[in-house]
């Protein structure tokens, strides 16, 4: 029921509108709060707290359907749900969940989550910016880079360096509401694809947070970033299932339509293994997404498993719009149609939340754990 609610948005609410949602750059404020009247932006939060109370298994689906329609609502989802709720939810005192997660839940708000900057995207661990102890207050400086959802979220988990000798150990997650004194914005990035969010830095500078503001302890940040991206992965791979699946979508429909040698180009071997090979890809990445997600649901180790779906949906979903493109021939060269914007939108996929290279690098380190090599 689910899949098939959110598929019916899909295609009645965004699919219609994505292109001039990329092409002008607009962040689809009315259909973000239809999805939060939908249940879609806290999908995992416990019902108390305003979510919807369900597992990681229906997020994924949920994520894979309405990124099929537009993959920059469907990051604009995953931001709110995975990254910035989810370890609210985990972490967060009660005070803190009623105050920054409760009125993010129904897409009247978003937030967003601020861990990499400038200078150290896969190295989480070197933060730069600092937070100092002020009385009762931490004084935030530094900068935060790449921030979806930077220009429209109220709210942002921030990670600083509360105790530079300690190095990873002394980084600190905090929650700060936006807009606040000495926190500006950059400029909005020009992106090579998911047009329709926000993408800017988060500028820091003699900002004031309230000590009790802080998410969890201090010097547990690294450790909440790390555990908040294994569970953001399962998104990102389920977004990335969504742009993989459109793909094949257009491949198949224009295919069965376009004539060469006398009949559709879908009779044509070429274009039947082209076919086949996206399908499997797809499949073959979906699966090992829905693992991920159970795995997380029945409180199973999840990390590895999470870095494998999240690497073969991304490549599935840059695989399966290269040859989408292929198969429309200059169709699929051309804004008339939507296969180059699958094209851009498949290729963040496999650098945010973690590049590919990381990913293998997570996936080796769980293998040399788990044959005591370590």
């Amino acid at each position: 029921m689910l899949q098939k609610t959110c598929r019916d948005f899909a295609d009645n609410e965004l699919k219609p509108i994505a292109a001039k949602l990329d092409r002008e750059h607009l962040f689809p404020a009315e259909q973000i709060k239809k999805m939060g009247e939908l249940g879609l932006m806290a999908i995992d939060v416990p019902e108390e707290y305003g979510g919807t109370g369900l597992d990681y298994l229906a997020y994924a689906i949920a994520m894979e359907e309405i990124s099929r329609g537009c993959a920059s609502a469907g990051v604009i989802m995953s931001v709110n749900n995975s990254l910035y709720l989810t370890p609210i939810m985990k972490f967060g005192n009660d005070k803190q969940k009623k105050e920054f997660g409760e009125p993010f839940t129904n897409g009247q708000k978003i937030g967003c989550f601020a861990l990499s900057e400038p200078g150290n995207g896969s190295d989480a661990g070197a933060a730069s910016t600092m937070a100092a102890k002020d009385g009762d207050s931490y004084i935030l400086n530094g900068t935060k880079a790449w921030i979806t959802n930077g220009y429209e979220s109220e709210a942002t988990i921030v990670f600083a360096t509360t105790d530079k000798s300690k190095k990873h150990k002394g980084i600190t997650a905090f929650l700060v509401n936006k807009p606040t004194k000495g926190l500006s914005l950059g400029k909005k990035e020009d992106k090579l694809g998911i047009r329709a969010s926000s993408t800017c830095s988060l500028i820091f500078e003699d900002c004031r947070v309230p000590a009790e503001n802080i998410l969890g302890e201090p010097g547990f940040g690294f450790k909440i970033a790390m555990q908040t991206l294994d569970a953001g992965r399962i998104g990102i791979a389920s977004q990335a299932l969504g742009i993989a699946q459109a793909s094949l979508d257009c491949g198949i429909e224009y295919s069965s339509k376009r004539l060469a040698f006398g009949k559709p180009i879908m009779k044509l071997q070429a274009i039947q293994h082209k076919l086949a090979d996206m399908a499997l890809r797809l499949d073959s990445a979906r699966l090992l997404t829905w693992r991920a997600a159970w795995l997380k649901d029945n409180k199973l180790p999840f990390t590895k498993e999470a870095a494998m779906a999240k690497l073969a949906a991304s490549e599935a979903a840059t695989f399966c719009s290269h040859q989408c493109i292929q198969i429309l021939g200059g169709m699929g060269y051309v804004a008339d149609m939507p296969a180059e914007r699958h094209y851009r939108d498949a290729r963040i996929t496999e650098i945010y939340e973690g590049t590919s290279e990381i990913q293998k690098l997570v996936i080796a380190g769980s293998l040399i754990k788990e044959y005591g090599l370590n």
